[in-house]
């Protein structure tokens, strides 16, 4: 997929640390590539496919957009949902009206969950050492 000469739609997503950089450009013919690897290669399982689309599927803009994603940072899945979050802030961005849909789903909220620091003392955040009676 070329880029030269074609307007495009901008947005980023973010799911723990995985940072996803959508570029969504009109009038395309449905091609998704992730990190200039096609989405069924990139994807592990069906239902990454299923998460990385959901926004696309909810709005019928499957067969009309092409999707151009630059992803990086966590696992695939924090990546997925980044992705998610990122391709739904896209799509309000071309058409305002599709916010109450992406919304009522739940696709315009970020995931703030990250991993808690490591506290001195403690073998992780929260895990005391065992405690020994003898």
């Amino acid at each position: 997929m070329t880029t030269s000469n074609r307007s495009y739609f901008y947005a980023n997503g973010k799911r723990k640390t995985s940072r996803a950089t959508i570029r969504l450009f009109p009038s395309g013919s449905g091609d998704v590539s992730i990190n200039e690897t096609p989405l069924l290669s990139w994807a592990d399982t069906e239902e990454m496919v299923y998460t990385v689309l959901r926004p696309l599927e909810i709005l019928a803009e499957k067969k009309n957009v092409d999707l151009m994603i630059r992803v990086s940072g966590g696992g695939k899945r924090a990546q997925a949902d980044a992705i998610a979050l990122g391709i739904s802030r896209v799509l309000v961005k071309k058409d305002m009206n599709s916010r109450t849909q992406l919304k009522e789903h739940g696709l315009l909220t970020r995931d703030s969950r990250e991993k808690e620091r490591k506290k001195p003392g403690l073998k992780r955040a929260r895990r005391a050492p065992q405690w020994a009676k003898r």
